[in-house]
């Protein structure tokens, strides 16, 4: 009974360690949490703990829909939504983690051959490749947006570097192996048998995946720049589709395009959603714009991403935004009920999968909002000749901490791809990233401004770019036959 209560105390603090780690980016806290879910696999319901803590901490920041009565929902209904919500969220999380640990107690039935040390690693290499490939092919879905790959940016820009090769689900692979590694320590020094041996390898393995990815990361090269303002509008979502706010809003547009064309930029950028439906009063752009907007294609409605040139008066390119948000955006046909979804905009349809867009610019890869998080679409643009990465967002009235996971989202990608990566957020995080990750500029959040940067741009393709998860396919097949070896 000591021993039950001990493993789920155990899943419960390793889970909200991990919580804490995707909420606020110490990536010290995700590594003991991942060793901490090492300990407590073998009971799949512990799994479920640690998956639901985690998720239900680091996505507190659902509970900032609330109230939703401003989008026409009741306000009676308005608590119990944003709680379902978050709660499903944390049921589905743990269900994974609840899965991978029942995966875990089937392949370790049987007799195998543990006695050695390297047959451990086989196996702990096995699984957490397993969950690399999930992680992969979860974030193409619309049930994703963060996992445990993204957690070591900002802080281990370095370790990220791998992400070249071997992409999001790839570094989460190697987030579960370093937190088996802590366990298996912690496990060695309490029997005081092979410490020496598993402390030396886990940090010459360290030691050698650091220096690599520092290697990858300075390959960046640079052809061309460009100059790009990108415009932090800074309006609330609770006061965008006011009257008052929609009257004001061809000025703020004219201003805001007068002077990027003072400041001599190539163009500007605006974030997800800026412009409405009824364009009218916007036009006579004086340099070409992008812009967030929506739009209609006969009775449907898309959140569309839209380029503007000068002297035209509606644009001229457009990529729709194919990733909705579940229940936000889009909801199934159910008769009378949130037939519309619960946006303020009312039901939205999705677009084409495709995220590469070639206009007059440089050709780049678009994405709107959450479809951040699906590194191999954006990778399937760039490899189609996107230059650089372009994100526009709407994430108020979140809390500061889902910029910092968007952030660190972003900096995956441009090192996946080796690409400048511009994101442009009505309340932040507006930034520019370099191919390499770093960030350059982060414009202060909740404020209105408009900041001038050099946009680097290269052709360059990385080994993600061009394979994708194949590697890691190709990995979870040639691990799964070395550990077959084992069993008798």
């Amino acid at each position: 009974m000591n021993n039950t209560c001990s493993i789920f105390f155990r899943a419960f603090v390793g889970g909200g360690l991990a919580g804490i780690s995707l909420m606020e980016g110490n990536y010290i806290f995700m590594l003991l949490g991942l060793s901490l879910l090492w300990s407590v696999s073998r009971i799949p319901w512990a799994g479920f703990c640690w998956g639901a803590i985690a998720i239900l901490w680091s996505h507190r920041w659902l509970l900032a829909l609330h109230p939703i009565s401003w989008v026409g929902i009741n306000s009676n209904l308005s608590l119990p939504i944003t709680f379902f919500i978050w709660f499903f969220c944390g049921a589905f999380g743990g269900g994974l983690v609840f899965v991978w640990s029942s995966l875990r107690n089937f392949l370790i039935s049987g007799r195998l051959k543990f006695s050695k040390l390297e047959n451990k690693i086989i196996f702990a290499v096995l699984l957490s490749v397993i969950w690399g490939l999930a992680e992969e092919i979860l974030s193409r879905g619309p049930l994703f947006w963060i996992g445990i790959g993204p957690s070591l940016l900002p802080e281990d820009r370095y370790l990220a570097g791998l992400a070249r090769w071997i992409g999001s689900g790839g570094l989460a692979s190697i987030h579960l192996l370093i937190g088996w590694w802590i366990w298996q320590v912690s496990i060695a020094f309490e029997a005081r048998k092979k410490l020496k041996k598993i402390i030396g390898l886990g940090i010459t393995a360290l030691f050698l995946a650091h220096l690599l990815g520092f290697i990858l990361l300075l390959d960046s090269p640079i052809v061309n720049v460009e100059k790009v303002a990108m415009w932090q509008t800074n309006i609330p979502i609770r006061q965008k589709f006011s009257q008052e706010e929609l009257n004001a809003l061809p000025s703020k547009v004219h201003r805001a395009l007068n002077k990027a064309s003072e400041m001599k930029a190539s163009f500007l950028i605006a974030p997800e959603g800026t412009l409405p439906l009824n364009r009218a009063k916007i036009r006579d752009f004086p340099i070409q714009f992008i812009s967030g907007g929506l739009r209609k294609i006969n009775s449907s409605q898309r959140s569309s991403l839209l380029v503007f040139h000068p002297g035209e008066e509606t644009f001229s390119e457009v990529l729709d935004k194919s990733r909705l948000v579940p229940l936000g955006e889009w909801i199934p046909s159910l008769p009378g009920f949130f037939e519309n979804g619960l946006s303020a905009v009312g039901g939205l349809e999705s677009g084409t999968p495709s995220r590469f867009l070639d206009w007059e610019g440089p050709s780049f890869a678009g994405a709107i909002c959450y479809e951040l998080s699906n590194g191999k679409a954006i990778a399937k643009a760039v490899k189609k000749g996107g230059e650089w990465i372009l994100v526009i967002a709407n994430l108020d009235p979140y809390p500061i901490s889902l910029q910092k996971q968007f952030l660190s989202i972003a900096q995956l990608r441009s090192i996946e791809t080796s690409k400048n990566l511009i994101s442009v957020s009505n309340t932040g995080p507006t930034s520019l990233i370099r191919s390499d990750g770093k960030i350059d500029t982060l414009l202060p959040s909740n404020k209105e401004m408009i900041a001038l940067v050099d946009l680097e741009l290269n052709s360059k393709k990385t080994i993600y770019t061009v394979l994708s998860d194949i590697p890691i396919i190709f990995e979870v097949l040639i691990i799964l036959i070395g550990f077959l070896s084992l069993r008798n």
